[in-house]
């Protein structure tokens, strides 16, 4: 089963950039769905955006624009580019690897993300 170990999170301020990163155990290429989700202080956790292996993207309203989400199958890594940080984008995001229905769904620890005004 693959492990995910996010990294990148930290405290910057509004107007700010953070990239962050989802390492993989093993090989990505055959997991159909790559994710970043959040979990803001209070709320419930949300998907904030997703690629697919043939390199379709989609995000939440509250990303698109400013949210970048990228797979690099060599690395075995995804990322998130967040640019023009918001207080309200503050949360614990998590990286999510989806390969149903032929493999598991897996999440990572999460990384802490305070965007500060």
């Amino acid at each position: 089963q693959v492990q995910l170990v996010e990294s990148g999170g930290g405290l910057v301020q509004a107007g700010g950039s953070l990239r962050l990163s989802c390492a993989a155990s093993r090989s990505i290429s055959t997991i159909n769905v790559m994710g970043w989700y959040r979990q803001a202080p209070g709320k419930q956790r949300e998907l904030v955006a997703r690629v697919t292996s043939g390199g379709f993207r989609n995000y939440a309203d509250s990303a698109k624009g400013r949210f970048a989400i990228s797979r690099d199958n060599a690395k075995n890594t995804v990322y998130l580019q967040m640019n023009s940080l918001k207080p309200e984008d503050t949360g614990v995001y998590y990286c999510n690897a989806d390969a149903r229905p032929r493999g598991p769904e897996v999440w990572g620890q999460g990384t802490l993300v305070t965007v500060s005004s």
